[in-house]
């Protein structure tokens, strides 16, 4: 699985792994692909340099990535109490009254919220940079669009490529005009957020609105013969999400979580704005249906929804409430039916990936050696 990209990375595979968990994306770089380590979970500088030291230790010097989240235009003056206050009661007060109908307990005194996006806020993005850049990464990826024009002439400098995530050929022109290098089309299918144009159809009109830019296919991608599709498309790599959640490296720390994962079927997700505000796929549940519900509040503006509940979805976390426990995934859930190392998982796609060119070959009459 080597293209033009991989080789400039100095990498085996044309796999790019995304992941919050740092045993994860240093075992996917270790495989061969290309871990990125998901920082939006990191609201204090010192435990990112933690992992990121820990990731530094246990990547064997290959090369490895940081994604981010942070808007395209810089508001300054902001603070997360000014954010907070927007919040209306009413909202609130449906967040109580749905944990208090499913019987979830109250945090300990003094037990603070284990599970606190404020990695939304840019103020918090920008401090997970200055850190980030006193390590070797190779690739800083922003999941909203195109990150501020300084943070990408700030990655430009430091020798850092700079990719961003697209749900449509217009968002990834925008990209390409913004002097993005890496552009992620990423198709209705994937886990978190989303667009509404599936894999098959964005990858190659993505490939074409950006050309010569390197695309990478996204999105509905958990087998080998489905990452020799994508590049089939025109794709110069693959970008892996949800695949690594049920992996034996992942941090999930609920197995009543890793247990609805590896029982849902293809159709039990769904585009929801109950967890950030902005529609994600993730897992239906009785807390994604309960926010959806026309007799219901309606979900905020982003990043209103990921501080109303964030200290919800911590309780329902803690005491793994399995009515409301989800978490953003792919439609490639109905795939994820085991337990496996990541190892065993790149074994896999590179053995189904070879099976799927020799499959072509010898439809197309060539034989294979």
């Amino acid at each position: 699985m080597k293209t033009e990209l991989s080789h400039k990375l100095g990498i085996e595979h044309a796999i790019f792994g995304f992941t919050p968990f740092p045993a994860v994306a240093a075992a996917i770089t270790r495989a061969g692909g290309f871990g990125v380590l998901g920082a939006v979970r990191y609201t204090a500088p010192d435990d990112l340099a933690r992992d990121l030291d820990w990731m530094q230790a246990h990547t064997e010097g290959l090369p490895y990535g940081l994604d981010v989240v942070m808007p395209a235009k810089k508001v300054e003056g902001v603070s997360e109490a000014d954010v907070e206050a927007m919040i209306p009661e009413g909202h609130r007060e449906f967040v109580r009254t749905t944990l208090a109908k499913h019987g979830v307990p109250d945090l300990a005194e003094g037990e603070a919220s284990g599970w606190r996006i404020t990695g939304w806020m840019e103020q918090v993005a920008r401090g997970q940079l200055d850190v980030a850049f006193d390590y070797p990464i190779k690739l800083l990826a922003n999941a909203l669009g195109s990150p501020p024009a300084d943070v990408v002439a700030r990655a430009h400098d430091h020798d850092v490529l700079v990719a961003a995530l697209a749900g449509s050929a217009r968002h990834a022109r925008h990209h390409a005009d913004a002097g993005i290098d890496i552009v992620v089309a990423q198709g209705y299918e994937a886990g978190g957020h989303t667009g509404e144009i599936a894999s098959m159809v964005l990858t190659p009109e993505v490939v074409d609105a950006v050309s010569p830019l390197p695309v990478l296919a996204a999105g509905g991608i958990g087998s080998g013969e489905q990452i020799a599709a994508g590049l089939a498309l025109g794709a110069q790599g693959v970008w892996l999400g949800s695949l690594w959640l049920t992996t034996t490296e992942a941090e999930l720390h609920s197995r009543a979580l890793t247990a609805k994962l590896l029982a849902a079927g293809s159709g039990d997700t769904v585009r929801s704005r109950a967890l950030t505000g902005k529609p994600a796929r993730q897992l239906r549940t009785e807390w994604t249906d309960a926010w959806d519900d026309p007799d219901g509040p309606g979900t905020l503006p982003m990043p209103l929804q990921g501080l109303l509940v964030a200290e919800a979805v911590s309780r329902i976390q803690k005491y793994e409430v399995e009515p409301l426990l989800g978490t953003p995934v792919g439609q490639i859930v109905g795939r994820m039916n085991t337990e496996r190392g990541v190892q065993q998982v790149f074994d896999d796609l590179t053995r189904g990936f070879e099976q799927a060119v020799d499959r072509i070959n010898r439809i197309a009459g060539r034989s294979t050696p």
